[in-house]
């Protein structure tokens, strides 16, 4: 998601006015009426960097608010947003104080003057949310497996009593752990519960693995669940389903008629995971992204099918005999009323019922979409909002891009871009293009106490300038008793291996062989004293939680448990004899999150670094094999070529 709310879209050239994150519901949802400025005219001339259809305008409300994700109107012009932090986002650290936060623009310029937070934060075990919503004098808001409401009163903007839980236990594994929500004006209070999986298989994001039969995920997931917004302490159980089939819903909207809906994130890998039936450029472009029409007990196709933009039909997936083209049990089930681009994720949807817009605006839908990760070849798409012209519940003609330009330059995950310089720390603003602070600019601290000379001198080359170098008696530290892994510095382990995105069986099996080989070993530390290696000297890293999974997998099999597997993020500041970092992805083209993300020289520098005597990159021998499009991708995967360049 883009970190930045747009607010006060403006018809130029009168004076009606309303805030974006109503119109727009680019961060997400809003259902409030529009309010009026008396000024005619506060957006400025950039539009706060995208671009709109003739006759709006929008400023930059808030900035740096953290993760957001979905916003509700309160009384008196208030907006509250809810914000999401913990695993999804690699456990990045979010800005202080509570996951909530209320914003209001008291001076009607388009910008928030009031911004607070509020709620329980990272001190308090919350990793906050998605879903937020304002029902009879309450707020409603997800925070972790729950739902909860904060008493609002009138003329309240931040709740100061404590929320009551209305539902717990909501699930919290597995690919989609967000619960977005809605509440119709009865209170029935529709919940998101995402999959777990991507399509059900028996090996997640596995090539040629089949999807299991029936789909006992379910009964759990993947569909709408349906609570009542005037009680408390529900506890999520199978009995409470709406409606099936939903991969991940994400935006609820209700039309004018009532009829409620939802959108709905397609499946992702048809290329990947089924090579032989389908191509990369299909891949790119199926399957669609949804709006459906929720209706009780209704089957949307999620595991079975998924909804093929260019034939305009469900078709059979592929973990359950699909070629593309059959449809066997996907003609019994739901299709939606409008598609959109493969992989765009549509992350909010907002029915407009107001009348500041013109007339053709009116019933339309508005979808916010947080962007694509897996287009290639094609380039990345989304990070815009679009509208949908809706008419009786369904599609009355093409979508159109309404405002684009979230993600600056580049529409890729991790290179959204705000004006030049607006998201650099101070010491980036320092360093620029520079690995080290320049001569006169600050302190270096040059000295490690942890690496042997051979692992520095990689570390150092590639990341810092060659101004790295070791404390004296680093040398002595070696691996013993390891056979051709005895000593110490850097090595590659090549396992070739095709078709594996964010997880390698082949990689998986090697690293339990190698674990089971070095816990069995001994070491030298810098003191010369020798010591067991054990299961605690060694740190299996690798950059995808489905590889970790893999890993796991592959040591219980060998009976072996004690092992400290995870991402760099769960091992930063720590250190062992031993780290083995498993890349996990056949090629740069098979790369789920893209370039950028495997490649990415932080990664490798923490991931290598932890290790005080050995440090072992495995990976498949295509990775380096790679045609860069850019200088910066060149920078990238340089990187990686220097650590093949290394003396095993």
């Amino acid at each position: 998601m883009v970190n930045r709310v747009s607010s006060h879209a403006a018809q130029r050239g009168g004076a009606a006015r309303f805030s974006a994150a109503r119109l727009l519901a680019t961060l997400m949802l809003v259902a409030a009426a529009p309010f009026v400025s008396a000024q005619t005219n506060s957006c400025g001339g950039d539009n706060g960097g995208i671009t709109l259809p003739p006759g709006f305008c929008a400023t930059i409300f808030a900035d740096n608010l953290g993760h957001a994700r979905q916003m509700a109107f309160g009384p008196n012009g208030v907006l509250y947003l809810n914000t999401w932090s913990g695993g999804y986002y690699q456990n990045d650290k979010p800005p202080d104080g509570g996951f909530l936060v209320v914003l209001k623009d008291t001076k009607g310029d388009g910008r928030a003057d009031m911004i607070e937070r509020f709620g329980d934060g990272v001190a308090q075990g919350s990793a906050g949310g998605t879903g937020i919503r304002i029902y009879n004098g309450g707020l409603f808001a997800e925070q972790n497996d729950k739902i909860i409401r904060y008493p609002l009163p009138a003329n309240v903007i931040v709740p100061s009593e404590q929320p009551h839980v209305v539902v717990s236990g909501l699930p919290l594994t597995g690919d989609h752990p967000m619960h977005p929500f809605i509440i119709d004006a009865e209170g029935h209070l529709f919940v998101d519960l995402g999959s777990a999986t991507n399509s059900c298989q028996k090996e997640n994001r596995i090539a040629n693995s089949s999807g299991y039969q029936p789909c006992i995920e379910l009964q759990t997931r993947a569909g709408t669940w349906l609570y009542d917004a005037n009680k408390e302490d529900h506890h999520f159980s199978p009995k409470e389903r709406y409606a099936t089939g939903l991969r991940n819903g994400e935006g609820f909207a209700f039309d004018a008629a009532g009829r409620l809906f939802a959108t709905m994130h397609g499946r992702d890998q048809l290329s990947q995971n089924w090579p032989s039936l389908f191509t990369a450029d299909q891949n790119a472009q199926l399957p669609a992204e949804e709006i459906v029409q929720l209706e009780k007990d209704a089957d949307y196709g999620w595991p079975e099918c998924y909804y093929d933009g260019i034939q305009n039909k469900l078709v059979l997936s592929p973990e359950y005999g699909g070629d593309g083209k059959k449809v066997g049990v996907c003609a019994d089930k739901k299709a939606p009323v409008a598609s959109f681009p493969g992989h765009w994720a549509p992350n909010d949807l907002l029915i407009y019922s107001s009348n500041a817009f013109p007339a053709a605006y009116q019933g339309g839908a508005f979808v916010a979409f947080h962007g694509s990760w897996n287009r290639s070849p094609d380039p990345q798409g989304g990070y815009n909002v679009v509208f949908q012209p809706l008419k009786d519940g369904k599609a009355s003609g093409p979508f159109v891009v309404f405002a684009d330009g979230f993600a600056g330059a580049v529409k890729q995950p991790g290179q959204a871009a705000h004006p030049p310089g607006a998201g650099a720390s101070a010491l980036g603003h320092i360093l620029g293009e520079r690995a080290t602070m320049p001569e006169g600019a600050g302190l270096l601290l040059d000295q490690t106490y942890r690496m042997h000379p051979d692992l520095c001198r990689y570390t150092s080359e590639v990341f810092y300038d060659g101004k790295l170098h070791g404390v004296e008696g680093l040398g002595q530290q070696e691996i013993l008793g390891a056979g051709p892994f005895s000593g110490s510095g850097l090595r590659v382990v090549e396992v070739p291996h095709e078709g594996n995105t964010n997880a390698s069986p082949e990689e998986a099996d090697e690293v339990a062989r190698l674990a089971e080989m070095f816990a069995g070993c001994s070491w030298r530390d810098r003191d010369g004293a020798e010591r067991p290696v054990g299961r605690d000297g060694i740190l299996v890293v690798t950059p995808y939680n489905a590889q970790i999974r893999a890993i796991q997998d592959a040591l219980a099999a060998r009976g072996l448990t004690g092992f400290r597997v995870g991402t760099v993020d769960k091992f930063q500041g720590r250190e062992a004899p031993v780290v083995i970092y498993s890349m996990a992805t056949s090629s740069a083209d098979e790369a789920p999150r893209g370039l950028e993300f495997l490649y990415d020289r932080h990664r490798l520098n923490v991931a290598t670094s932890r290790a005080r005597a050995m440090a072992i990159i495995m990976a498949s021998p295509d990775l380096i094999r790679v045609s860069c499009r850019t200088p910066h991708q060149m920078t990238l995967v340089n990187a990686l070529c220097r650590a093949w360049e290394e003396p095993s």
